[in-house]
This record gives C-alpha cells, sequence and structure tokens, in this order.
C-alpha cells in the first residue's frame, strides 16, 4: 500500500474532526462530544503516521532507525482506549461512573504506552524496517515483547468495545443499532488484523515464513476497520439528525393545503422569513402562521359544519382520529369559502363550539382532508351554493 492509501483516510478523518471544532468549542464540558473528537483526531493520526513515507520522515528525521514503529503503536493504543472511551460515554447513563471508567481506561492504555516506549529504548533494531517491522523483529529480544505488548492491548480493546457494542445492540433499534453494528463489523475486522499480525508473528517464532499475512493481509483490514467504525461512531448521530430534517420537511410539506387556504387571512405570518436550510424553524413558522389564520377565522367557524362532517366521515369507515381531522377541515373549508362568498356571518349560530376546546391537535389530517376528502369538498361546495344570511346586529 502507497502513501495515498493512508493519507486519504487521514484527509477524511481530519476533515471529519475540523467541523465538529465549532460545536467543541461550543460544548467543552460535553464528555460525549469530546471523546467523538478525540477519536476522530486519534484516528486520523493512526493512518498519517502508518503511511509508509511518514515513516521514512519521522525514521530521517530522529536519526534512529525504526523511530516510527513505537510512534505509531502509541496512537493504535491511544486510538484502541479512545473507543472503549466513547462507547462508555455513549453508554454509561451515570456520569461517575463513566468517569470512573474513563480515568481506569486511560491509566491502563497510558502505562501500555510507557511501555512499548521503554522497551523500544531497551532493544537493538538497528535496520530499518518500513513494511515488515513486526515479523522482521519478531524474534528481537524486547522488539519481540513490544510487537506483543501492541498486538494484546489492540486485541484486548477491539474484543471488550465489539462486545459492548454487539450487547447494546440487541437492545435498541433505528439508527443507534444500525450505528452499532458497524462497530461490531469494525471490531470483527480489527480481530482478524490482529489473527494475521500474530500468525504471521508466531510463524516467524517456528522457524516459517507467513509474513504475506502481515504485510499485505492485516494493512487492508486495519484500513477497512476503521472507516467501518468511524461510520459506525457517526451514522446514529448523522442519521438521526437527517432523520428529523426529513421528518421535519415532510410535515412542512403537508400542512401546504392549510397553510395556503388560510395564509390570505393572515397575510402577515403568510411567509416567513427563516432558511430553507432550518427545516425545523421552517415548520415551526409555517405552524404558528396556520394558529394565526385559525385564530382569525375562530368567530366564523361553525361547529354544525364539523359535527356533521365527522358523522358523514366515521359513517364513510374513518376511524375517529381521521373522523376528527375531516370535520375540522370541513368546518375550515366551509367558513373560508364563506368569507369569500361574503354570506359566513361574525359568530354564527353554534359557532361558539367551532373551536375545540383542546384545540386543533391534528393539523397534517386537517390539511390532508382539505386537499383529498370529499366530505371537506362537499361541505366548502355547499357553503358556497347555499349561502347563510349575515346574523342580525
Amino acid at each position: 500500500m502507497d502513501g495515498l492509501d493512508f493519507y486519504l483516510p487521514a484527509a477524511v478523518l481530519f476533515t471529519a474532526f475540523a467541523a465538529k471544532i465549532p460545536e467543541l468549542a461550543r460544548n467543552r464540558r460535553d464528555p460525549l462530544l469530546l471523546s467523538m473528537g478525540v477519536l476522530l483526531f486519534v484516528a486520523g493520526l493512526v493512518f498519517l503516521f502508518a503511511a509508509p513515507p511518514t515513516i521514512v520522515a519521522v525514521n530521517d528525521l530522529t536519526g534512529v532507525p525504526n523511530a516510527s514503529a513505537p510512534l505509531v503503536y502509541t496512537v493504535l493504543t491511544a486510538f484502541c482506549a479512545s473507543c472503549l472511551v466513547l462507547v462508555v460515554h455513549w453508554r454509561e447513563e451515570r456520569p461517575g461512573r463513566a468517569r470512573f471508567v474513563t480515568r481506569w481506561v486511560a491509566g491502563v492504555y497510558l502505562a501500555v504506552i510507557a511501555a512499548l516506549w521503554a522497551l523500544f529504548l531497551l532493544a537493538d533494531a538497528p535496520v530499518e524496517r518500513v513494511h515488515d517491522l513486526d515479523t522482521y523483529y519478531a524474534t528481537t529480544p524486547y522488539m519481540r515483547e513490544m510487537i506483543v505488548l501492541y498486538l494484546v492491548a489492540h486485541l484486548v480493546a477491539s474484543s471488550v468495545t465489539g462486545g459492548l457494542c454487539w450487547r447494546w445492540s440487541l437492545r435498541v433499534g433505528g439508527w443507534l443499532r444500525g450505528g452499532l453494528l458497524l462497530l461490531v463489523l469494525g471490531f470483527l475486522l480489527n480481530l482478524g488484523y490482529d489473527a494475521a499480525k500474530f500468525a504471521a508473528v508466531f510463524a516467524r517464532w517456528s522457524g516459517r515464513d507467513w509474513d504475506g499475512l502481515s504485510t499485505d493481509t492485516a494493512p487492508p483490514l486495519a484500513s477497512s476497520s476503521a472507516l467501518l467504525i468511524g461510520l459506525g461512531f457517526l451514522l446514529p448521530r448523522v442519521g438521526g439528525t437527517l432523520s428529523e430534517c426529513w421528518r421535519a420537511h415532510r410535515t412542512y410539506r403537508r400542512l401546504g393545503p392549510l397553510w395556503r387556504e388560510l395564509h390570505g387571512i393572515a397575510p402577515a405570518a403568510a411567509r416567513p422569513s427563516v432558511s430553507w436550510r432550518d427545516g425545523n424553524a421552517r415548520l415551526i413558522a409555517r405552524e404558528s402562521a396556520i394558529h394565526d389564520g385559525l385564530l382569525q377565522l375562530a368567530p366564523h367557524l361553525d361547529g354544525r359544519v364539523r359535527a356533521a362532517a365527522v358523522a358523514r366521515a366515521a359513517a364513510e369507515g374513518a376511524g375517529p382520529q381521521r373522523a376528527q381531522a375531516v370535520g375540522d377541515a370541513a368546518m375550515v373549508a366551509a367558513a373560508l369559502a364563506g368569507l369569500r362568498a361574503g354570506s359566513v356571518p361574525r359568530d354564527p349560530p353554534g359557532g361558539a363550539g367551532g373551536v375545540p376546546p383542546e384545540g386543533f391537535r391534528d393539523l397534517v389530517g386537517m390539511a390532508q382532508a382539505l386537499r383529498t376528502s370529499p366530505v371537506v369538498a362537499g361541505a366548502r361546495a355547499a357553503t358556497a351554493v347555499r349561502p347563510r344570511s349575515p346574523a342580525a346586529p
């Protein structure tokens, strides 16, 4: 694998981290958000420092052959710890417990990192190995222990974190479950990476050459694993946001028929000055415009029209909620038709019961009934054809 295979994932991860910087700045005390930011940044460092050109550059810069080895193992170990910490903060509902586990994980993995550097300093590794250091030095004192230590730390973190994600995925659904399953798959690939590395190292110990498992099989597994783990952590957050935006946009569009009917009597709220990018704000503005229109129309609503429409809709097989929405829509349509014809009196007979005591709850149902219900069309047509006489002053 050349440098591009490492630098592209690193660029993606650093870009994702940079996109979160404003949110991190606004929520500095949010441990979950902080853990996510650390994971994205450390994952980018893994790919950056594991790239062969970076390995050569670090070795040349320090003047120490293979100085990149403990550096790469350090960031990989830190990545393992950050995955475990993020899952703990993601899942644990007790802040005190999450802080305790975080400190414990940080202490253990800092000790592992310190041991990695100590073993490297004790080892004799004069020949630079860019692609096959793990197998080349598999039998070298202290280098051997350093290699096994980082693999064991990686194996333990992948096993524990993957197991936590799997058990959690059995109890949840939706985007969270999808993200957890991606994490499980990513950590399974991590275990495959560990298995390939261990097999190649053990083969060296027994005098066999299975170096291809370490140099050719393990790196693609690591890249795929990092991609799946990153997606797994991001999917619930991004997916939930997208779902919320889609629901807001869909509700906004479905309210269109009711809003268009009413905006003529509440022109100040007809077109809210809200950016189209903010779906929730647009939805709230449209709902407010509809409520303003209904408030303006309230004196002209006739509860008898609604009662007749509810009864007709129920007779045609509509359920209680649907029949109520049809009745409300028919009452609104009749009042608007009468207003346009100049024939609906203010405070008509039955008008006192025009507005339900609980208000109009199902605005979407009303909007859809305005567009599709023949009962509503009939109420509108009846008002237009047979206008009522104005009320006596």
